[in-house]
């Protein structure tokens, strides 16, 4: 019987305000790149639902502001880039 590894995996995804691609305080920015979108169309999303509710979904904004962490200026952007060498062949 032969045991095989499996392939390494990236690790996890994390929500973080990045400190390069941000508009205000990046929370818009940190939701596309968890959600892998385009953090345009988070905005519009956003500003939408604040049309649509009459205003109350401003208050979920500084909310994920103060909960969402900064990311350290030296992470790299999500995806991580996939320099992880290949598992030995057996």
């Amino acid at each position: 019987m032969t045991w095989t590894n499996p392939a390494p995996q990236a690790p996890y995804k994390q929500l973080r305000r990045p400190v390069t691609d941000r508009m205000v305080a990046g929370v818009a920015s940190g939701l596309g790149r968890y959600l892998n979108v385009d953090p345009t169309l988070v905005r519009v999303v956003f500003a939408v639902s604040v049309l649509l509710t009459a205003g109350v979904t401003v208050l979920a904004y500084p909310v994920m502001w103060f909960l969402m962490p900064e990311e350290p200026s030296d992470a790299p952007a999500w995806p991580h880039p996939t320099d992880a060498p290949p598992p030995p062949a057996r």
